[in-house]
């Protein structure tokens, strides 16, 4: 693709549908390439939004309201950041050659679905994966978590970031984890998937990246999860020889069945040798946030990079870690002290997100850290959040 000088009749226009955190840091590197940006959200400034050349609310799952943007607008590329849109719309705009959709317009209407995405995984492509079932009704749920076992997972079809999931251990947990999944799903279809549990040793990220050179793959991200939300992650994390390979197959085997060009953060459960594949996002990951410090290309700037037809370097520069600052409140201006303190500590660096409204698990920020090995960065990137101190800005 040929670049040319924003805000001109030469512009290459970038449209992002979802505006938080991941998709500024992926404004800004398309802005270093003379990119221009058009940040899209359900609420007005938005991380994106506040470094964009310009931006607009929408409700994203209006497929009538988006497509009048678009053809308002003529991006050449629209790139999701978020699940929560009209993805059927975005196949017919797509296919109508309005815009090129990142990576594909199927590729984002299959992963925002659970359903659809584990079917191609475990059926089509037969990976591994935990064993699971879908239901659409109490009676069905409870009929599936005692055909899977406990404990397992109950998880909406279509929720990201740990909404409405559960864990459960015993048949009386079935009935509070329906009313959980229904009330948290991102449509109000009445339908949820059953996870067995593994008994895995850790869980990583395979970040890996459909570029025109071919696909190239990060070293693994590892990471904890809380609720079934991200709160740390580090790069690299150890595994044995065996299951690097094999977790770079099944990412391989997903991606390419997905298409397009661009970074997936595809998720994977690890045992020994043996990998099985849980999620993927056809898009810069949470987890990924770490590769600000520990990746000479972070993330976004691969993302941003193979999106143009760019080449692209997977190399890791440093053992990195990240740590999410919450907001602690609800409110709708926060002041963060102990900055200056947070950033004496080695290796260290910080992002606040600038989001306009703050909730008790909304994340405001991460810390990061770089160190000569993983658990020293994750030490150093804990100690940076837990000196970030946030508070409420008053009112007059």
């Amino acid at each position: 693709m040929k670049l040319g000088t924003p805000l001109s009749p030469a512009a290459v226009r970038v449209m992002l549908l979802g505006s938080g955190e991941l998709g500024k840091e992926v404004v800004i590197e398309l802005q270093r390439l003379g990119v221009e940006t058009i940040a899209v959200d359900r609420y007005a400034d938005a991380p994106a939004m506040q470094v964009a050349h310009r931006s607009h609310v929408l409700d994203m799952t209006d497929a009538a309201a988006l497509r009048a943007l678009v053809e308002r607008v003529r991006p050449h590329l629209l790139v999701p950041e978020i699940e929560a849109l009209a993805t059927d719309e975005l196949v017919r705009i797509e296919a109508e050659g309005l815009a090129t959709v990142i990576p594909t317009a199927r590729a984002a209407h299959i992963t925002m679905n659970r359903e659809r995405i584990r079917r191609l995984a475990a059926e089509e492509l037969k990976l591994p994966t935990s064993p699971y079932a879908f239901a659409t009704s109490l009676e069905e749920l409870q009929a599936a978590c005692a055909r899977i076992g406990f404990p397992c997972f109950v998880k909406p079809v279509m929720s990201s970031s740990g909404k409405g999931q559960s864990r459960l251990k015993f048949a009386e947990d079935v009935a509070a984890a329906w009313d959980k999944a229904l009330s948290a799903g991102r449509v109000r279809e009445a339908r949820v998937i059953v996870e067995g549990e593994i008994a895995f040793d850790f869980e990583i990220t395979q970040l890996t990246v459909r570029s025109a050179s071919g696909t190239h793959f990060c070293e693994p991200i590892g990471h904890v999860q809380k609720d079934g939300d991200y709160v740390e992650s580090w790069q690299p994390q150890p595994m044995r020889d065996a299951a690097r390979a094999r977790a770079r197959e099944i990412a391989a085997a997903v991606t390419g069945a997905l298409g397009g060009l661009g970074i997936f953060g595809v998720e994977l459960f690890v045992k020994g040798d043996d990998v099985w594949f849980s999620e993927v996002s056809p898009r810069p990951h949470d987890t990924g946030l770490v590769t600000l410090v520990s990746q000479y290309q972070s993330q976004f700037a691969l993302h941003a990079r193979a999106i143009l037809g760019l080449p692209v370097d997977t190399a890791l520069a440093s053992p990195g870690a990240s740590a999410v600052i919450y907001g602690g409140v609800e409110a709708d201006a926060l002041t963060f002290d102990g900055v200056a303190e947070a950033l004496k500590i080695p290796g260290s660096d910080l992002r606040l997100f600038g989001k306009p409204q703050s909730f008790v698990k909304r994340r405001m920020g991460v810390a990061l850290a770089r160190a000569a090995t993983a658990d020293a960065a994750r030490a150093n990137a804990k100690a940076v959040a837990g000196a970030v101190k946030v508070s409420v800005y008053p009112s007059h």
